[in-house]
């Protein structure tokens, strides 16, 4: 029952913040996540990171895209077919076939399912898995594991004598603990993810789509889509694709280079015949450690378990800062972006 109280607490943030944090309320998101202590940001592996390289734009500038793919217990399946497809060159030379406005952009074979469609497709390498629909959500083994070790650390705080921090005390704040798509939304090792429950107890759990996610591309059901094609939100979160299709990871950097492509005029936004030269070739696609050591990139999010998350994600749902002038007393699990950073040298 744990797990159900955590999720279900109705104690406000700010009521259990000390005088000394509540008088930072008036800060902006950002300027919170700027105080952020440095054992407060998690490395990303670089094995979970693809980089994927554009053709320049039309001034010739680079373009370079990030993306961090999700750990588990998530999406584990289309990720190693990901993975496969990166490090065999698969996806090197493919193109951005799709734009649809206020929704995704999604890149792939341009010979596969498309209106100009004019050589043969690629062949699939060897060894790919075919994914079950059951694996778009997940096993909640490994959320009721966290979930107990959190309750006995927090317990021999307590047994000792010691201030537990806000995010110990009120770790899931009312106002960001259900919406239209689920029974619970909060974030889990960096990434929002949703809950139903039935007979109180948990059934199920997934990572939602939020602007920036990176999904599979599939056909009908029962296929589930191999990794092939990929798309990523480029507008209002499209949460009734929940549980529907396979999120993979997120963009984490050079999300303009996607949302600011020319929008397809074929049906769903797929480029028709006289939008061929708007389509952008894809040079490559790499998984950032196998890259030379020089060229990997290095990233950190900002944990969700720690205190400053907590100040961060309430201040995303009543912004306290001069610009506004009535807090909004909610916030909707994808209008708190978790922080990602670049480390450099």
């Amino acid at each position: 029952m744990a797990m159900r109280n955590a999720f279900l607490a109705t104690v406000a943030l700010a009521v259990s913040l000390p005088l000394a944090a509540q008088d930072s309320l008036a800060l902006s998101p950002g300027e919170i996540v700027a105080q952020a202590p440095a054992q407060e940001w998690v490395a990303i592996p670089t094995q979970d990171l693809l980089v994927m390289t554009l053709a320049p734009d039309s001034e010739g500038g680079a373009r370079q895209v990030v993306i961090q793919l999700m750990p588990p217990p998530f999406s584990q399946s289309w990720i190693d077919n990901i993975r496969l497809f990166a490090r065999s060159g698969w996806y090197d030379g493919i193109s951005v076939n799709r734009v649809q406005d206020n929704y995704v952009v999604q890149w792939g074979d341009p010979n596969y399912d498309n209106p100009e469609a004019t050589g043969e497709t690629k062949p699939l390498p060897d060894g790919l898995k075919v994914v079950e629909e059951a694996e778009y959500t997940a096993s909640l083994d490994e959320w009721q594991n966290r979930n107990a070790e959190r309750d006995r650390a927090r317990q021999d705080k307590e047994a000792a004598g010691l201030v537990l921090r806000p995010a110990e005390t009120d770790p899931y704040p009312a106002w960001l603990s259900s919406d239209a798509y689920a029974n619970n939304v909060n974030f889990y090792g960096g990434w929002p993810v949703a809950t139903v429950w039935r007979n109180s107890f948990p059934q199920q759990w997934w990572p939602v789509h939020c602007y920036g996610m990176v999904g599979v591309g599939r056909d009908l059901s029962p296929d589930t889509g191999s990794g092939a094609e990929l798309y990523t939100v480029i507008g209002h979160a499209p949460r009734h694709l929940d549980r529907n299709i396979a999120v993979v990871g997120r963009v984490i950097e050079g999300m303009e280079h996607l949302s600011s492509l020319p929008r397809g005029k074929g049906a769903l936004g797929f480029y028709a015949p006289e939008d061929v030269d708007k389509r952008t070739p894809i040079l490559t696609v790499r998984i950032a450690s196998d890259l030379p050591a020089a060229e990997q990139p290095k990233f950190e999010y900002l944990s969700t378990e720690g205190e400053t998350f907590a100040r961060y994600a309430e201040a995303r749902a009543n912004r306290r800062d001069p610009f506004f002038n009535v807090p909004a007393g909610g916030a909707d699990v994808c209008n708190i972006p978790v922080p990602i950073r670049r480390v450099t040298a």
